[in-house]
């Protein structure tokens, strides 16, 4: 009877836990030590009116992140995040025109838009074999170029009924808070409990791998790339509606901030597991330090300054985490196998 070799098992689940806790424990540190400093030398951006005040940017900021999570999940980048809060933006203002009536269909207009966006992205990326950050960033040329066109480099006055969605409250806590809290959930649910989840892990890990085993990978990275070209639009319909008189350059600042908070959460460049929470925590701590730079009266080139230095300590501990992982993975792959064989060897009528 031939020898069989039995199917090298995964590493288990624990193990991967164990190296989650240690991803997201950087920007959970990160916050409290900033929320310390502010307590410490502007007591004024701990009140409760500031706070407030901050969250609804934070939440706005979390949406579009949690966005381009997936992206560098995927082993990729989205560069078009800029244009496609825009394009979202201008559509939901312009085709409501300041009635209440036309806000659904605003809603859903702007939604499609970015959502063809995120194929055209997906599509130049899995089947012209484009590096992900030309083909983003054509596609964000291609979408700041529609702003223009369509609304003429003035956007209109978001209507009142989207205004007073993105500025009220329910039970005290901003209406932007709960549906950023809403997209987090979904998408870490659907992210990490779901085949769907576990097969976007595999594919930005290693795509040659996946492909390997039979995964449709251009497939799936092209849903990547859409469902984070939704999150990006429901930021820019979000941020139309608080600011009530965007203008074209409202997306402008979310794409540095949104790489920032996504890689300070705990992602790694390269693919793999993607850190939903700590990318949202991640935002929470890049919009506190912004209003505690703003409060100090530091320049703004300050903030980039943090924000470049946040991202090199985070892709380096990051960088160092990955190669642990690997080197554990094959360590567990080759003992694994040396006792698969093992067993084979001597199970009964093996020869």
């Amino acid at each position: 009877m031939p020898k069989q070799e039995m199917p090298v098992t995964a590493v288990p689940a624990r193990e991967w836990r164990r190296f989650a806790r240690r991803d997201v424990l950087m920007v959970w540190i990160a916050l409290a030590g900033l929320l310390l400093l502010c307590a410490v030398v502007e007591t004024g951006t701990m009140r409760s009116s500031a706070l407030l005040s901050m969250l609804p940017f934070a939440a706005i900021l979390a949406i579009a992140s949690v966005g381009q999570c997936l992206t560098v999940q995927s082993g990729g980048m989205d560069l078009s995040v800029p244009g496609a809060i825009t394009l979202a933006a201008a559509i939901v203002t312009g085709h409501s025109d300041g009635h209440d009536g036309r806000l659904p269909a605003a809603i859903a207009l702007a939604l499609g838009a970015v959502l063809i966006a995120g194929l055209l992205n997906g599509v130049a990326i899995t089947k012209l074999r484009i590096t992900p950050i030309v083909a983003t960033l054509a596609v964000n040329a291609l979408l700041v170029g529609a702003v223009q066109s369509y609304s003429g480099g003035v956007l209109k006055e978001a209507p009142p009924q989207l205004s007073r969605l993105a500025i009220d409250k329910t039970a005290g806590i901003p209406n932007t808070v709960l549906l950023a809290a809403l997209f987090v959930i979904v998408i870490y649910l659907i992210n990490g409990r779901t085949i769907w989840g576990r097969r976007m892990i595999a594919i930005g890990a290693s795509s040659a791998a996946a492909r390997a085993s039979g995964l449709r990978v251009s497939r799936y990275v092209i849903v990547a790339y859409m469902a984070a070209a939704l999150c990006y639009g429901t930021a820019g319909i979000v941020l139309a509606g608080y600011l009530q008189t965007p203008a074209t350059s409202i997306g402008d600042t979310y794409l540095f901030s949104t790489i920032t908070a996504v890689v300070i959460g705990g992602t790694a460049f390269g693919g793999g597991r993607g850190r939903i929470v700590g990318t949202a925590v991640g935002a929470v701590f890049l919009s506190q330090l912004d209003a505690f730079l703003t409060a100090t009266g530091a320049p703004s080139s300050v903030t980039y300054l943090v924000q470049a230095a946040a991202i090199a300590v985070a892709a380096t501990l990051n960088s160092a985490e990955a190669v642990e992982r690997v080197q554990q993975l094959m360590r567990r792959t080759r003992s694994r196998r040396r006792r698969s064989r093992a067993r084979v060897q001597h199970a009964p009528g093996s020869t």
